[in-house]
């Protein structure tokens, strides 16, 4: 790269290598390689796969979690067609062709289970599914430690976490700074949370902490990696409330109590948004014909606050569950759609607001228990769910849809002077010269680089300012 111009004088010219094709008053970025690229955005079309059987027959409560270490998707479930069950298989997902295969299902509870919650423990290099044990300990909350090896999952032995009492609406996460599982789950009456710790192929847990008021239920827990605490969600009193947790050994202790839905919420789901930094709650809101609501939380210390809710799906919808797609930097949102379909949407948060692309079905027809979670390693959602009609567990694998720009708030430089063919020396005009390469410009007005490359008068995301108009053809270079 390669400055013209006295460096007394601001007015600047750059020249340097074209990578990709630039055309005469295109706005311009440099690349890390010191290569130059008109400003642009890059689209990732949104795609479904085919779903896929993972059991031929009824299966409810199912769950989903990530092995990170062997790059496979578990998924647990009660098995309808096995006496109720707890079963888990492991899927391999194929991002060329957005499909998923599985291995055999194994068996890890021998009795009827409900209420299935899954989370890989990265430190162990384990899963842990707890559920309720409703035949095998009269509905006492209950983990086991899984396994993976290649397409299979052998488990250890069962572990009563809570004794005194039976367990409903459990959840759980893994506390990366802790290297804790925080689990979950309404005892007593009340929702509480458990600090868990795996040891080879069995788990432990702290004393039972209570979060939320008497009845409380619909507990969800996701961990914030910036504030490095969990965040619970729960419902009761009539309305949908959230806390801060922060782990210290085997306790966890909880900050103030806020409210971010003054109605009941139902089936809702939480996962934490890395790229914004915040914490995203879906649910289905009683208090407004159960549509589907999001609303995004920030962490501040033990706080949280909220802004805004937002509407995703303008009908009543059943369960709903929320992941983080870290290639697109976008949640995504899987729900039943009454008896309709199963539907997902991908939403893009900003502060304390979230924007949503169009849905996508991913069953036409009655879809129930739907699981979710992101494989890292071939960038895809996983979606698991009953489907009704069939009488299946299913699982299908979502693409997220994208458009990335190549603009940051440090990489403008400036305009291309004439067109130029990628591997050319292309001259750019810098700061302080004056582009006559426009059209219908406004004198006087100040104009910023939009995520397409157009020129418009209101900031884009990120916001970078390009430079002020001096008649409708000419601007004075900002870059």
């Amino acid at each position: 790269m390669r400055i013209i111009g006295n460096r007394g004088n601001t007015a600047r010219k750059v020249q340097a290598v074209a990578s990709g094709v630039l055309a005469s008053g295109d706005t311009v970025v440099v690349n890390a390689n010191g290569t130059v690229s008109a400003v642009a955005e890059t689209t990732v079309t949104q795609a479904v796969g085919t779903p896929v059987t993972f059991r031929s027959a009824l299966c409810t409560y199912i769950a989903a979690a990530y092995d990170s270490a062997n790059n496979k998707v578990v998924i647990a479930y009660q098995d309808r067609g096995n006496s109720s069950y707890g079963t888990a298989v492991v899927g391999t997902v194929d991002p060329s062709d957005n499909s998923i295969s599985f291995g055999t299902p194994v068996v890890f509870e021998s009795a009827n289970t409900q209420r299935i919650a899954t989370t890989y423990d990265v430190n162990a290099g384990k899963v842990l599914v707890s559920f309720q044990a409703d035949g095998g300990n009269s509905g006492r909350l209950t983990s086991i430690v899984g396994t993976v090896s290649n397409t299979s999952i052998s488990f250890g032995s069962a572990v009563v976490i809570n004794t005194s009492t039976s367990a409903t609406h459990v959840a759980s996460v893994y506390d990366a700074n802790a290297q804790k599982v925080v689990l979950v789950a309404t005892t007593a009456g009340a929702p509480a949370a458990f600090v868990c710790t795996i040891s080879g192929t069995s788990v432990s847990s702290g004393s039972r902490v209570v979060f939320g008021g008497s009845n409380g239920e619909q507990n969800r827990v996701t961990y914030d990696a910036n504030a490095q605490k969990v965040v619970v969600i729960c419902s009761y009193s009539s309305a949908g409330r959230a806390r801060v947790g922060t782990v210290s050994g085997t306790s966890i202790s909880f900050g103030t109590e806020a409210t971010f839905q003054n109605a009941t919420i139902e089936e809702p789901g939480i996962a934490y948004d890395a790229s914004a930094q915040k914490v995203v709650i879906v649910y289905k809101n009683s208090g407004n014909s159960d549509y589907g609501t999001a609303i995004v939380g920030t962490v501040s210390g033990t706080d949280i606050s909220f802004g805004s809710s937002a509407v995703y799906n303008s009908s009543s919808v059943g369960q709903n569950n929320v992941v983080y797609d870290a290639s697109t930097q976008q949640v995504v949102i899987a729900w039943q759609l009454g008896s309709t379909n199963g539907s997902a949407i991908a939403g893009k948060v900003n502060g304390t607001s979230i924007t949503f692309n169009t849905a996508t079905v991913f069953q036409a027809s009655k879809v129930e228990n739907v699981g979710a979670v992101y494989d890292s390693t071939s960038e895809r959602v996983v979606i698991a769910y009953r489907d009704q009609p069939n009488a299946t567990g299913d699982a299908v694998v979502f693409k997220t849809g994208s458009v990335t720009p190549n603009l940051t708030a440090e990489n403008y430089i400036g305009i291309a002077s004439n067109g130029y063919a990628t591997g050319q020396a292309a001259t750019i005009n810098a700061k302080g010269f004056i582009d006559d390469n426009q059209s219908s410009l406004t004198a006087g007005q100040s104009y910023f680089v939009q995520s397409n490359g157009d020129l418009g008068l209101t900031a884009d995301d990120p916001s970078v300012f390009a430079g002020t108009a001096v008649s409708a053809t000419k601007l004075i270079v900002k870059g």
